[in-house]
């Protein structure tokens, strides 16, 4: 497993179990959720419930698990029922390619051939990590992201507290799924996707550790329902993207996001 260290900082990257970040220490002070974290105990651990994992070539739920391209109807598998949800790569081994490089094939759960590409670099103050899907053959819509697990309690210092400030927040119908229709954010706690940012996100656990989140990607989804865990995602799309959103990647033309965490002490 890949793994990086600076002073007061350490990141360990688990290229078996979807490439994702399993591991993010800072100060002495675990960041994360891990493998076994999960306030009710699974014999096997859903992989959707830990670390900071990759999502693409999708991000977020795919309404039923269908979507259409250029004329075609296709579906994907229902990881949530009844709908796909995350992408195709964060439960599967990445190759490990050496330089905090890994990359993997978008699967046959994916109907157009591709690659996902992840680089991952450690510097003093700042984790950065950045994706890209990529075509093989011919064009394909997409969207992509990652889906980090952060602890509110650290074991030291106080709980977590949660910044930022959006413009819109798209609306979820039925089936909490966004429509397309977007409003003025209102009041937490959410699961929402948020576009217009003016502050991205922070988290601060006093008496420990402040991180501050930045991408070029212009949504973050946000969820901070659980009790003991807080998500903030960074998308180059809404949830169902694929079918309200989608950017097309087209060979020699890859889809690539940036995520960095900037870190210090509280």
């Amino acid at each position: 497993m890949p793994s990086f260290e600076v002073a007061n900082a350490r990141a360990r990257v688990d290229a078996e179990a979807g490439g994702r970040l399993a591991s993010f220490t800072v100060h002495g002070h675990e960041l994360l959720l891990g493998r076994d974290s999960d306030p009710v105990p699974d014999p096997v651990p859903d992989p959707v419930r830990w670390g900071c994992y990759p999502m693409a070539p999708f991000a977020g739920r795919v309404r039923r698990g269908r979507f259409r391209f250029a004329g075609a109807e296709y579906t994907l598998p229902l990881r949530m029922p009844p709908h796909a949800i995350h992408g195709t790569v964060l439960d599967r081994p990445w190759e490990d390619e050496g330089g905090g490089r890994l990359s993997i094939d978008l699967g046959p759960d994916w109907p157009f051939p591709g690659r996902a590409v992840q680089q991952f670099a450690l510097e003093p103050g700042e984790l950065r990590l950045r994706l890209e899907v990529h075509a093989e053959s011919e064009p394909f819509p997409a969207s992509l992201g990652w889906h980090p697990w952060f602890r509110r309690r650290l074991g030291a210092g106080g709980d977590a507290r949660l910044g930022f400030e959006a413009r819109e927040m798209y609306v979820r119908d039925a089936e909490g799924i966004p429509d397309g229709e977007r409003r003025a954010p209102g009041s937490g706690p959410f699961d929402d996707c948020f576009t217009g940012i003016v502050e991205e996100p922070w988290i601060e656990w006093p008496g420990a550790v402040r991180l501050e989140l930045h991408s070029d990607l212009d949504h973050w989804v946000v969820y901070d329902e659980p009790e003991h865990a807080l998500c903030l995602e960074p998308q180059s799309g809404p949830p169902d993207a694929l079918n309200l959103a989608p950017r097309v990647v087209e060979p020699g033309r890859p889809l690539c996001g940036e995520f960095a965490l900037r870190f210090r002490a509280a």
